[in-house]
């Protein structure tokens, strides 16, 4: 016998989608303003300029690395081409040339090395807000409501393999010591003599700089040398690493943009050295 407490089968149906649709900000007891958001600034301004800025590297950098040519100029090596790991690399006296992959491959041998620097800062705790905010809208900007109904943070595939980012920390540390390496190399001239300084030189000294700079203000860099520490008044020598990857921690979103700005611009001097637009000009 109906009480008339009962729901029938289509109330059931729309109060479930009525919960969905006051899922996040439109949940019960959430403050209910009808506008999606109170802000008067450019807001969307920083997400543009996120998805533009990143958006130019991935169109740039995909070209570069399957053109597989004009990435070496002695003494310089594109940072996105070392160290070569194929057997199709052009050779580079005494720089790094590893052929641990052989004949086989017959793909641009970027491709090999890439994916270590790359998945460092596709996983990077700021690269992560950046194109979550950017790309997703997720969301968009402080104090803006997100277009998505449901949020399931990083637990489920793929996002839940962001949580891999302290293992590409540890991948993208060799990677910069070859880097340091070919940094090294550039302090010779085109005949290999040492001792020769030109503008490619400073342009790579300036790019390790920033690559350390970056690489060492991780999130995972500062909980390795700092981290499950009870007393830092036993480890000084920790303490004063984890005070100083702390400050530069501060400063990891410039660093990022930065580090990601310098790498583009020292493969494209490569570029243009190699493909014979101008002359490294030398200083002495």
């Amino acid at each position: 016998m109906a009480t008339g407490t009962e729901r029938t089968g289509t109330e059931h149906k729309d109060g479930q989608r009525g919960a969905a649709a006051r899922r996040g900000v439109h949940t019960p007891g959430r403050a209910a303003i009808a506008a999606p958001h109170l802000r008067t600034d450019r807001w969307w301004s920083a997400p543009a300029a996120t998805v533009a800025g990143l958006l130019a590297f991935v169109v740039y950098s995909t070209w570069r690395a399957f053109a597989a040519a004009d990435y070496y100029a002695a003494p310089y090596v594109s940072p996105f081409y070392s160290p070569c790991l194929a057997e199709n690399c052009e050779e580079m006296r005494g720089g790094p040339n590893w052929d641990l992959f052989g004949g086989w491959w017959g793909i641009s041998p970027a491709i090999i090395i890439l994916i270590f620097p790359l998945g460092f800062r596709l996983t990077c705790y700021y690269y992560r807000k950046a194109y979550y905010r950017g790309f997703w809208a997720s969301p968009p900007a402080c104090a803006v409501a997100e277009p998505h109904r449901a949020y399931t943070g990083e637990t489920r595939f793929p996002l839940i393999m962001q949580n891999i980012h302290r293992y590409f920390f540890y991948a993208a540390v060799p990677v910069a010591g070859v880097l340091t390496y070919d940094t090294v190399l550039a302090f010779r001239d085109e005949h290999h003599a040492w001792g020769h300084i030109g503008l490619g030189t400073l342009v790579f000294l300036v790019n390790i700089v920033l690559i350390w700079a970056y690489t060492v203000s991780c999130h995972s860099c500062r909980h390795i040398v700092g981290g499950k520490l009870r007393h830092f008044s036993k480890h000084p020598v920790r303490y004063r690493a984890w005070r100083f990857v702390g400050r530069l921690n501060a400063r990891h979103m410039q660093l990022a943009w930065a580090s990601l700005f310098s790498v583009a611009l020292t493969d494209l001097y490569v570029f243009l050295v190699a493909s014979g637009v101008f002359d490294d000009p030398r200083f002495f």
